[in-house]
């Protein structure tokens, strides 16, 4: 549970400057929406007033204001992991995105200081994570003030 708990503090001391730019990250919002159509045969993003900004699949749960929420939290059936996860502090920004969506077990092993935790998300974006948070920080709500 220690090392749990230094990760959390470690990734929020690591994210702190990356949110100084507006939306967690260094990423190129650009790029990002075109290597989102390998996302969205799983997710799609529709806002919370019902705008289908990416038509996309219902597998995975939609991802309009992922950035800056608790995993495993909303309108989707999460795998338990990913959910103890959340409850454990895990709130996405664009760095912790990105390292997920690039090996989601092994980050959630890591995460949890677990090596059989599993995360219902098979599919592994070797590159261009960093963009695709940039994407989905770029289509979200405005942060409330």
């Amino acid at each position: 549970m220690t090392r749990t708990f230094a990760a959390i503090i470690a990734m929020t001391f690591a994210a702190a400057p990356a949110f100084a730019d507006g939306h967690g990250g260094s990423g190129d919002a650009a790029a990002g929406e075109k290597t989102f159509s390998k996302c969205k045969s799983c997710h799609m993003i529709v806002s919370d007033a019902g705008e289908e900004i990416v038509k996309g699949g219902k597998v995975g749960p939609n991802l309009y204001g992922i950035i800056g929420s608790q995993a495993g939290t909303g309108d989707f059936k999460y795998g338990d992991d990913l959910v103890a996860a959340g409850e454990a502090g895990l709130v996405w920004d664009a760095a912790n995105l990105a390292e997920y969506v690039a090996d989601p077990r092994a980050y959630l092993r890591t995460f949890l200081d677990d090596s059989k935790a599993k995360s219902k998300m098979a599919y592994k974006l070797k590159k261009g994570g960093e963009d695709v948070a940039a994407y989905l920080a770029s289509v979200a709500p405005a942060p409330e003030s």
